[in-house]
């Protein structure tokens, strides 16, 4: 067997509990050295849960384990740039969960720690782990579809607030509301099908219409640590409109709380030889061709049930990076133009004006 990849775990909340230890523990390349989170008590169950030794309550100290490779950043939103710079600073190489940073400052920040360090900065993008996902590039790359020149997207829930009065509704912490929580996954996702053009201008609304409801339909509102005297000062619903510099645009919408039909996951593509969909509630992939004159309908048998999960395939993609070189499927500069697409859109909302990047 070859080198193992030695890896600390920094947050032992929900997502590093839920996601990111369950999937280091089906990989026989990565070792976790450490857990550390500020609550010890965290760190400590979890670790017990996966026989990891070493436990920290200051992120600072994880630094110092000899012979460590890289921390997975599971915190709040609001460290995750603190954290990677500081990492990197120290050599080491970083994996952290989306967002990559709450500011276009901040995400800068961390671009320049990683272009410095020579270290791998990876920032989560699972969605483009889904086999729906790959097959779709596969399609788009062998130019099926023609010029991609529009798309939609959206993550839209009922009632589906994750941790109200917590961190997540706290704006200091969080950096937003769904947009930054929910926006993140599926504007890269669809981006990235797109060939990741550049951003220019945004414009987009935002709305707090649910802080002071409690109604609850949605599994997701079980996610987090809910306070029932905390903060709640972030949108519950985003719209908003991007142009790319090559002239192609997206139309999206996330929410955490809307009255709709579904909630429901999704993106559009239209392109000038063939469209394509995806919605979660069926988790079918339909794609619409020209032939004959006419536009066919294709539904290519992709099931994601049939893979493995998400978060680990890109923890797996990480871990291939950096023991073996593989061309990374991230780099730091998508993530830099996917803050900017939040603030921007942030910043056109309370305008009302177009914003240019």
């Amino acid at each position: 067997m070859g080198k193992k990849l030695k890896i600390a775990v920094i947050g032992a909340g929900g997502i590093a509990t839920g996601a990111h230890m369950p999937g280091y523990a089906k990989m026989d390349n990565v070792e976790v050295a450490a857990i550390c989170d500020i609550k010890i008590e965290k760190a400590k169950k979890l670790a017990d849960a996966y026989g990891v030794e070493q436990i920290f309550q200051n992120y600072e100290d994880v630094f110092e384990i000899p012979g460590l490779d890289a921390v997975d950043i599971c915190t709040p939103n609001y460290l995750h740039s603190v954290i990677a710079v500081a990492a990197l600073n120290k050599g080491l190489h970083v994996f952290c969960e989306k967002p990559d940073a709450v500011s276009v400052e901040e995400v800068e920040k961390m671009k320049a720690a990683a272009d410095a360090s020579g270290k791998v900065l990876m920032v989560m993008r699972n969605n483009r782990y889904m086999l729906i996902s790959d097959f779709m590039k596969k399609y788009i790359a062998q130019g099926r579809m023609g010029e991609i020149y529009a798309a939609r997207c959206g993550w839209q829930r009922r009632r589906g607030i994750p941790g109200k009065g917590g961190w997540f509704t706290t704006k200091e912490q969080s950096g937003g509301g769904p947009l930054i929580d929910l926006g993140v996954h599926m504007i890269d996702l669809t981006m990235w099908l797109m060939g990741n053009p550049k951003p220019v201008s945004v414009t987009g609304c935002t709305y707090m219409k649910f802080a002071d409801n409690d109604t609850s339909d949605s599994v997701n509102s079980a996610f987090g640590e809910k306070n029932a005297e905390g903060t709640f000062d972030v949108e519950d619903l985003a719209m908003g409109f991007i142009r790319f510099e090559n002239g192609a645009c997206m139309q999206i919408e996330f929410s955490w709380a809307s009255n709709i039909e579904k909630e429901q996951r999704f993106f559009e593509l239209y392109g000038t030889k063939a469209g394509a969909k995806w919605y979660d509630t069926d988790d079918k992939l339909k794609i619409f061709e020209e032939e004959f004159g006419s536009t066919v309908d294709y539904l290519p048998n992709v099931d994601n049930s049939k893979g493995i999960q998400i978060h680990e395939a890109n923890l797996r993609h990480f871990a291939d990076v950096v023991l073996n070189g593989t061309e990374p499927m991230f780099v730091p500069q998508q993530g830099v133009n996917m803050v900017k697409i939040l603030a921007a859109l942030y910043e056109s909302a309370k305008t009302g004006r177009e914003v240019q990047l």
